[in-house]
């Protein structure tokens, strides 16, 4: 406070004692100085105040207060009290030490002066007196000057002051000089808070004026500075936290178009941070970083933006339950991304929750609700998807009757009418697909061609309106055979991929409708050309980065299928992508079963490793055709043992790695007890998990595979890798196939040989095992005396059919010795067929038993090649073997009928065991489903006695039947 009539100065809370004889009049500058460090002159003038003594004295001993007009936000008051005291007779000293101004300082209080009247009068003269002044003290202020960040400071506000009341055109001169004052103020300094407010509130009316992001960008990025600097209940905090403050930014932000570039998900993740648990505006804040994340994935196709943007959508469902102004926008939002989701993994509960929340948002939405066009748009493709899965023709036609219903609601004219239209095609198409009806397709390129017209060239959806009239053009080829059709759906294929980057998610679509369009041509034109880009697109789709796994092992199917039937040279290509690829997306399933179940989505996925076999020894290619047959098949084994990788080798080799490899091991098998949660939210944050811990996995694997020696570390078994399976005894992998059925033994050293069975076809091996399962239960009644003249048939046919053929190559081409082991390794209709137990039941001349297979060599079974080779490798370290018997001959109710010889085979097995080997023996009340777990855990050989149950449909279903559970 400057007592004017005195030139006295004097701080808040301080007492003035002046004498009444210098003047009748009293006058008083009241001012603040906002900084906290040095201050330049006396601070920026909040009020003036002239009074007479009289009127001073009249408020007696009693406070009294001044109120001032707002000034930054803030409006100013003052608590005064005036008492009369003793004059004092040292008039030589003064009661409080003058300050005698500088230059600076006066003209700083100039300045400071002029500016208030410039913000009371907002006369243009007083604006530009006191940038004169602040521009002078400036001048005096050099570099390393102490007050020149105050004085850069209170120019900068003068212009800013001016800028907003529009007397100054110029912006950047002010955010130029905040700028230079915050780099003179770095972080620790008093005023380091403040500077970082001023500019921020530069920036912000930049982008006001301006529309510019880059000035929202870098004031989004100092308040997350700012916010942990300030003190509740403080200045910087009432100015800085209010709504012309950080709400305002983050307001500003959350109304920006979605930027799915890296700085633009960097922005909103700093936006979030601004808005805490309880921030009024974080709900908008999560679906502004989830849309971002989201279009991120549509360029990318990085599923962890995809889990990530569910994840932000679930919480701001969750901050605005039913009754909230936005609940149907968020939850709209969520089953959007959760369709997206599906589309991309197939998990069949994204589509399900999906559908689920679209039917409620519909409720939400009635007819006359502004968005009920975009739900319905919605809900029609999730049902169309739906309807791709299970073929139920009632979701097909709502879909066409909801989105019907978005067309008329946006009509032409309307921003969305070509997008309706577009939408509308694809669900017509689909029907048609399935009912064969002329006027659905003719309907449905009717529609593409008015989308598309409508559509701009630089419309990001116009790619799509392209391939799906492509598509639409070819079905109509295929039933009119009109050479125009096809020119044109190949020319919006190609025209689609032009328009494109090569890593774009949706050159997909154009690569599958491009073969698609070629294909046909293909066959009604049988020009060789086609044929090779067929395949070439075939190829493209199936290995697009940016694609999910599913869509691209469709592709790749359908790619070994059309290879097939053309006899083209690429089958064997195709078949080795869709194994590769099957691989790496079952892998990213969280459980043994999910994986089954990502398995089996591909109805056409279960026959692919014995059909890549046939191809390959069609192709002469036997060693392929083992690799092939061992990849496919032992996948699923491999993939519940993966986490078991011996590391016995690698121990000695490199004890960090191996330390590191097990220790992932250890966290992903902990993981997967995440995989049957309920909690969605709780299972989507799992699975997240789980991939990042997959990354860190296939990062140690591959600093594994650079050390010498290691480098097919993992990695699907060579031929002269799976040859070690035969080192006892020579495997016989039967194949049966749609297109062969055949055997390849592989021997202990050498080629593979080849054994063709003409005679069989898999419809022949499938009425087999029918047969088989039938005489064995007919068997069963009628008791173990009366002969079984329906086995002794079905015997004979495996005999002569299938192990006769294969058993003339082991004598005559191996020359394998009497007794010998051999391995058979079915697969498909071959495992449920009791190959070991074939017999000629036939007498010769001499009276003689012609001998069975049990009377030639030795018999086991095997699932797969490398399952016999991981399993000789484990007891290279173990010394004693140990053998335990388990026999259940009664499980309870309901699990089968008693056994009554198991514990007559228990003994008989006993004795059969080698005396050097430990033996154990559970049955009875002790064979539990925990007690045989255990036995499996902690012995190398099992004999098991009991009932087994057998799924043919759900093969981790199959089990062995203990008393109180299935083991």
């Amino acid at each position: 406070m400057k007592v004017l009539s005195a030139d006295e100065s004097i701080a808040w809370v301080d007492i003035a004692t002046l004498s009444s004889d210098a003047s009748l009049r009293l006058s008083l500058d009241i001012r603040a100085s906002f900084e906290l460090d040095r201050m330049l002159g006396n601070g920026e003038l909040i009020g003036e105040l002239e009074t007479t003594w009289d009127e001073l004295l009249d408020h007696g001993d009693e406070p009294f207060n001044l109120s001032f007009p707002s000034v930054r936000s803030v409006s100013p008051s003052l608590t005064l009290k005036a008492a009369v005291v003793d004059s004092c007779n040292n008039q030589d000293s003064a009661l409080l030490d003058f300050i005698v101004y500088c230059e600076i300082g006066r003209d700083t209080d100039a300045g400071h002066a002029r500016l208030a009247g410039y913000v009371l009068s907002e006369r243009d003269s007083h604006l530009n007196e006191a940038v004169e002044h602040f521009q002078w003290v400036l001048d005096q202020c050099p570099v390393d000057h102490p007050d020149r960040a105050a004085a850069l400071t209170n120019l900068a506000w003068a212009r800013l002051r001016g800028y907003i009341r529009k007397d100054f055109q110029d912006i950047d001169s002010a955010t130029s000089l905040f700028h230079e004052a915050f780099a003179l103020r770095p972080q620790g300094h008093p005023d380091h808070p403040l500077s970082l407010y001023y500019l921020t509130e530069a920036l912000s009316w930049c982008y006001s004026e301006e529309r510019i992001v880059v000035y929202m960008h870098e004031s989004v990025q100092l308040y997350c500075t700012l916010l942990p600097l300030w003190t509740e209940g403080t200045y910087l905090h009432r100015i800085a936290a209010g709504e012309n403050g950080m709400d305002y930014v983050i307001h500003a932000c959350n109304n920006l178009p979605t930027d799915a570039s890296d700085e633009g998900i960097h922005l909103r993740r700093i936006v979030l941070q601004l808005c805490p648990l309880g921030h009024e505006y974080r709900p908008d804040a999560l679906n502004k970083l989830s849309s971002a994340l989201r279009s991120h994935f549509k360029q990318c196709g990085s599923i962890d933006d995809l889990d990530e943007c569910i994840q932000f959508h679930r919480e701001a469902v969750s901050l605005c339950p039913e009754g909230h102004s936005h609940h149907d926008t968020y939850m709209n939002n969520l089953a959007y991304s959760l369709h997206y989701r599906f589309d991309h993994q197939r998990k069949s509960h994204d589509l399900d929750e999906a559908i689920s929340l679209y039917e409620e948002v519909l409720l939400l939405r009635p007819i006359g609700h502004k968005y009920r066009d975009t739900l319905l748009d919605n809900l029609g493709r999730a049902l169309d998807s739906r309807f791709h899965q299970h073929g139920d023709i009632c979701d097909i036609n709502r879909a066409i009757s909801l989105r019907r219903e978005a067309v008329t609601l946006c009509p032409p004219g309307n921003t969305y009418h070509d997008t309706r239209l577009h939408n509308l095609a694809l669900v017509l198409c689909t029907r048609y697909q399935e009912l064969d009806t002329s006027e659905d397709l003719d309907e449905a390129i009717d529609l593409s061609r008015e989308s598309l017209r409508l559509t701009q060239l630089d419309d990001p959806t116009r790619n799509r309106s392209l391939t799906n009239l492509s598509s639409a053009l070819c079905s109509r080829y295929a039933r009119t055979q009109n050479n125009e059709d096809i020119e044109e759906a190949i020319r919006l294929c190609q025209e689609s991929l032009e328009a494109l980057p090569s890593l774009h998610p949706e050159r997909y679509d154009s690569y599958m409708y491009l073969q698609t369009a070629y294909l046909s041509r293909y066959r009604m034109q049988g020009k060789s050309d086609d044929l090779s880009l067929t395949v070439e697109n075939f190829r493209l789709a199936s290995r697009h980065p940016a694609e999910g796994f599913p869509r691209r092992i469709e592709e790749a199917i359908e790619w070994a299928r059309q290879a097939e039937v053309y006899r083209h040279e690429s089958a064997l290509e195709a078949y080795q992508t869709c194994l590769e690829l099957f691989d790496n997306h079952v892998m990213t399933r969280l459980s043994v079963i999910s994986r089954r179940e990502a398995a089996t989505t591909f109805h056409r996925a279960r026959s692919l490793p014995v059909d890549a076999a046939s191809c390959g020894i069609r192709h002469d290619n036997l060693r392929q055709a083992v690799e092939l047959v061992e990849q496919g098949r032992g996948q699923q084994w491999s993939l519940a043992s993966r986490l078991r990788t011996p590391l016995e080798d690698l121990e000695s080799t490199s004890p960090e790695l191996a330390r590191k490899l097990s220790e992932l091991s250890k966290s992903l098998a902990n993981a997967q007890g995440s995989a049957a949660s309920t909690d969605r939210a709780a299972a989507d944050r799992a699975a997240t998990e789980y991939r990042r811990l997959t990354r860190q996995w296939d990062a140690a694997v591959a600093e594994i595979r650079n050390l010498w020696g290691f480098s097919r570390f993992l990695l699907p078994l060579s031929y002269e890798d799976l040859q070690a399976a035969a080192h006892h005894g020579p495997v016989i992998i039967l194949i049966a196939s749609q297109y062969s059925c055949n055997a390849i033994i592989v021997p202990t050293s050498g080629e593979p040989h080849h054994v063709p069975l003409p005679s069989v076809t898999l419809t022949d091996l499938n009425n087999l095992k029918d047969r088989f399962a039938r005489a064995i239960r007919h068997a069963s009644i009628m008791g173990p005396k009366l002969p079984c003249k329906d086995l002794i048939v079905l015997l004979w046919t495996v005999w002569n059919e299938i192990m006769l053929p294969i058993v003339n190559v082991l004598q005559h081409d191996l020359g394998l010795k009497f007794l010998s082991r051999i391995w058979l390794c079915p697969t498909a209709a071959f495992t449920s067929i009791p190959l070991h137990a074939a017999h000629p039941f036939q007498t010769n001349a001499d009276r003689s038993k012609e001998p069975c297979l049990e009377d030639l060599y030795i018999c086991s079974y095997t699932p797969t090649l490398s399952a016999l080779v991981r399993s000789r490798r484990m007891m290279k370290g173990r010394v004693t073997p140990s053998f335990a018997t388990i026999g259940q001959s009664q499980p309870g109710a309901g699990k089968g009928k008693a056994l009554l010889t198991v514990d007559s085979e228990l003994k008989l097995v006993r004795k059969l065991v080698p005396a050097t080997a430990s033996r154990t023996t559970i049955c009875g009340d002790a064979a539990t489903r925990a007690g045989a777990l255990e036995a499996l855990e902690e012995n190398t050989w099992v004999h098991l006695a009991c009932h087994g149950k057998q799924d043919p449909t759900q093969s981790y279903d199959s089990h062995f039947v203990m008393t109180t559970d299935a083991a």
